[in-house]
């Protein structure tokens, strides 16, 4: 039987492609293609591997386990430990489901030799297992299709008001392009003007920002104690709004009547008319996926939103 090593190696890849892209689906975690396609190639060196004195290393369940370290690594790169074995976890997970499917497949057709000659069976299964070829085929756009439309119907115990959106701000001479959680449960505002507020972190660029703004970020205190002083430009913007947290009766946090605050979704593009926001030293995310916490109101009754533009 001739076996195309080329034609199976392709198919591995695109098989292997497909196990990070269901991944990246379940974990809701955005991913470029070509980074899920180099994880797919390194996973497909196994098959290359398999024809060299190297063999018995690639066979082994320790290479095994290495390779699909390096597949993960380069499809979802390394933040922390923990996001790098949830992703690990869930490829391998994935990976189980994926291969007793096809298992119960290969049991449910049951080729039968008998209705084919063994030349005509030997050569189509030199391109590689048909079963295989099959769900790539039907996966791929099945998978698509999964992640776009209807992801939402698997959100457990989610409130359906929470989302994510991009996030521009403009304050004083500084830009932010960042993304946002709409969170229902934000209840944050200023009591006198009634102006919602926005949770920003800085976290990510610490060194890039105004030391003003870096200390109060990282101590709020400062300013109520007075230990500090801050230009006149920047005490006319400030606000003390109080609030509450989880152990404690009253906080007061400081707050600023930012330039702009305009707001992508899928619905629209809304422009937060009046709105402030306070900056924190603190990731508001531990797998960096939001860098601020928007108020609903932000994108209702006080807020424009932009007319879009269609071309035809």
């Amino acid at each position: 039987m001739k076996v195309y090593l080329d034609v199976i190696w392709a198919l591995n890849l695109l098989f292997d492609t497909f196990l990070l892209y269901l991944t990246a689906i379940i974990l809701k975690r955005q991913v470029k293609l070509w980074r899920l396609c180099v994880g797919g190639a390194i996973g497909s060196l196994l098959i290359i591997l398999s024809i060299t004195p190297f063999h018995a290393a690639a066979g082994h369940p320790a290479g095994k386990l290495f390779f699909s370290i390096l597949m993960v690594l380069a499809a979802f790169g390394y933040k922390r430990f923990r996001f790098f074995f949830k992703a690990l976890m869930t490829f391998y997970v994935t990976t189980f489901l994926l291969g007793g499917t096809l298992t119960g497949v290969h049991y449910f057709i049951q080729f039968d030799m008998n209705l084919a000659s063994n030349v005509a069976m030997n050569h189509i299964k030199g391109f590689g297992d048909p079963i295989s070829w099959l769900f790539v085929l039907l996966g791929f756009p099945l998978a698509w299709h999964f992640s776009k439309r209807n992801i939402e119907q698997f959100e457990m115990t989610k409130i359906q008001y929470e989302a994510l959106a991009t996030v521009e701000v403009q304050f004083m001479e500084m830009d932010f392009n960042i993304k946002g959680l709409i969170d229902s449960g934000n209840q944050l505002y200023d009591p006198i003007s009634k102006m919602p507020v926005m949770i920003l972190s800085i976290a990510d660029c610490l060194d890039s920002v105004p030391s003003e703004i870096k200390r109060i970020a990282e101590n709020p205190d400062c300013v109520l104690s007075g230990e500090e002083n801050f230009s006149q430009q920047l005490e006319n913007r400030m606000r003390i709004i109080p609030c509450k947290v989880v152990g404690q009766e009253h906080q007061l946090i400081i707050a600023f009547n930012p330039d702009k605050i305009k707001i992508n979704t899928d619905e629209g593009t809304y422009i937060a008319e009046k709105g402030l926001i306070s900056f924190t030293a603190q990731e508001l995310s531990a797998d960096g996926s939001f860098q601020c916490i928007i108020h609903p109101k932000m994108m209702a009754g006080m807020a424009k939103q932009e007319p879009t533009v269609k071309v035809s």
